[in-house]
């Protein structure tokens, strides 16, 4: 054998940059893959025999209360959806003709609310609309109403509530897209005599469609697995499918029913994003433009283009409300003013209710008081929650940093052909219900011995967080110049070397936001926590969650404003450290 042949073949076996990528692959075909197909599996398997059965899903197609819910769950996600695109683009926009430095200031106030609990948001939302909560009182005493309006357990109390938590992840899946429009493309309108509106709705508004979409397609999937603002904001008319799959594991403990039920949340979440796939290409998920290989439709393209132009011309009147302003900018400040008042108000109501002196929540309050903050910091029960939550959210953001962050530089270095598959699987626990992930992941622990474990939740956790941490790590490396590692090999550098003392200290702000992130992302989990912690490792969210179906009190509240201030110390760590 010549020794060029040899020289080749091992320059063949040597390990190129999509290796990187393996320990992130191994845990989610562990913990992720092999648990969502178990699941499946349990779907059309009998119990007894394990055989082949169509029963459990004879059962659900005979039995017309789950078709309801099925039908109260799409309608929900469906609207919520809708709403939450509708007014966040107009605040995306605003957003998006600011300068950079502005712009990463007021997007803080978009990211604490998304960053913050669903428990704490719910919470401060029971506090506002509640028969006796913050708008009926005062509307009450300024005379609008004489009794109080019904704001709660209704649809319209799930739909406020969960419009409020998906918009502000509407809005941050627009702005990328939003940012990366060239905004000259308007200007050259504008030189051929197109007016405001033309310039719009026929050249703007198409460009920023594929960011809509991908916010409509995120908060869609999310809003299907939705249990915590239901469960306390709606009735029983609000019932939605992943609180019929908790009731169905936790009280019947019915898995191969569950099963069944998590298999169509999936279905649906698939075809979403099959649907949207086809018009538009994943990779814009991330903020990356549209593939103009993207199949398209062009009697839907022609369709659209009228519609486009009948809107420019229905908005034309209104051209003179936006004079002095760019295309697309607008010149409506205060809808801004008011959406971000709308995300970052019904938080900061906790508060008061907080040092309140009171034993129940009354608003205003009586007076005031750190009985509940004394309570919190005493209570042996909530110590042990909060530490709990505190190591375990440590723990996720190093493996969760450290295992998308090896993923994202295999993609950023990689021309491999299996660079779109590794892309999709790391974030394919973002796009799936986390109920579905929860569920399977506990039918595997149980069987492992890892249900009531500190280890269970870390993985669990760190399986929710990768994407973040992948995507967060994966835009720094964008700007990324290679340049410096190829000089650095020049000089006789390792690549371990090179790793240490070059890509990482650069990308430093990045991982230490991406580690912020997953830290964020774990100390607020509730959904895994719910079948991992067993009962026994309760974690804050957990805990919280306990206490509010047992009774709502000012403790509540003083834990609210612990999570709140932490969310927000870190946030501003992660924006300081980023650019």
């Amino acid at each position: 054998m010549s020794i060029s042949h040899v020289t080749s073949r091992a320059r063949t076996l040597r390990p190129g940059p999509i290796w990187l990528a393996v320990p992130a692959i191994a845990l989610l075909a562990v913990f992720f893959l092999f648990p969502m197909a178990r699941l499946f599996v349990l779907g059309i398997q009998d119990g007894a025999t394990g055989g082949f059965t169509t029963e459990h899903y004879e059962r659900l197609l005979t039995a017309p209360v789950y078709w309801s819910i099925l039908g109260i769950t799409f309608r929900i996600a469906i609207l919520t959806a809708v709403f939450s695109v509708l007014l966040g683009y107009p605040l995306a926009l605003w957003l998006s003709r600011m300068q950079s430095s502005r712009q990463a200031m007021l997007t803080l106030l978009v990211l604490l609310p998304f960053w913050t609990s669903y428990l704490v948001k719910t919470f401060a939302w029971m506090i506002l609309l509640g028969n006796r909560g913050v708008l009926n009182t005062l509307f009450m005493d300024i005379g609008l109403i004489d009794r109080p309006l019904r704001m709660m357990y209704n649809e319209l109390g799930v739909i406020i509530g969960m419009v409020h938590a998906m918009m502000p992840l509407a809005v941050l899946t627009m702005l990328p897209v939003m940012n990366g429009i060239d905004r000259r493309l308007a200007l050259a309108a504008g030189t051929l005599g197109a007016s405001r509106s033309e310039r719009f709705w026929l050249i703007y508004f198409p460009l920023s469609i594929p960011g809509a979409a991908a916010a409509g397609l995120l908060t869609f999937i999310t809003s299907l697995g939705f249990f915590i603002v239901p469960a306390f904001l709606g009735g029983r008319g609000q019932t939605m499918l992943a609180q019929t799959i908790i009731t169905q594991v936790q009280e019947l403990v019915n898995w191969a029913f569950a099963a069944v039920l998590a298999s169509l949340m999936v279905a649906a979440a698939l075809i979403a994003i099959w649907i949207y796939n086809r018009f538009f290409g994943l990779s814009t998920i991330s903020g990356a433009s549209a593939d103009s290989t993207t199949p398209s439709n062009g009697v839907l393209r022609h369709t659209g283009r009228k519609i486009l132009s009948a809107m420019a011309t229905l908005s034309r009147p209104f051209d003179r409300l936006s004079r002095g302003t760019n295309a697309g900018e607008g010149g409506f400040k205060l809808y801004p003013l008011l959406a971000l008042t709308f995300l970052i108000a019904p938080m900061f109501v906790v508060f008061p209710i907080a040092f309140t002196s009171a034993s129940s929540l009354q608003f205003p309050p009586p007076g005031y008081s750190l009985r509940w903050f004394e309570q919190y910091l005493t209570s042996p029960l909530w110590l042990s929650a909060t530490l709990r939550s505190f190591g375990v959210a440590f723990a996720t953001a190093f493996f969760a940093t450290v295992l998308g962050g090896l993923a994202a530089l295999a993609l950023a270095r990689s021309k491999s052909r299996w660079n779109g598959p590794i892309f999709a699987l790391m974030l394919a626990p973002m796009v799936v219900p986390r109920i579905v992930i929860a569920v399977g992941l506990f039918y595997l622990m149980a069987q492992l011995g890892m249900v009531a474990t500190n280890t269970g939740l870390i993985i669990g956790h760190t399986l929710l967080a990768i994407p973040y941490c992948f995507i967060t790590v994966g835009a720094v490396l964008n700007g990324y110049d290679w340049r410096l590692n190829q000089a650095a090999e020049t000089l006789g550098a390792g690549r371990l070397t090179i790793l240490r003392r070059i890509t990482l200290p650069l990308l430093r702000g990045g991982v230490i936001s991406a580690a912020l992130f997953a830290f964020v992302t774990s100390f607020d989990e509730l959904t895994v926590a719910i079948f991992i912690s067993g009962g026994l490792k309760t974690t804050l969210p957990k805990q919280m969650w306990d206490d509010m179906f047992l009774q709502l009190n000012p403790t509540l509240a003083a834990v609210s404003v612990v999570v709140l201030l932490l969310v927000t110390a870190i946030l501003l760590a992660a924006q300081k450290l980023q650019k």
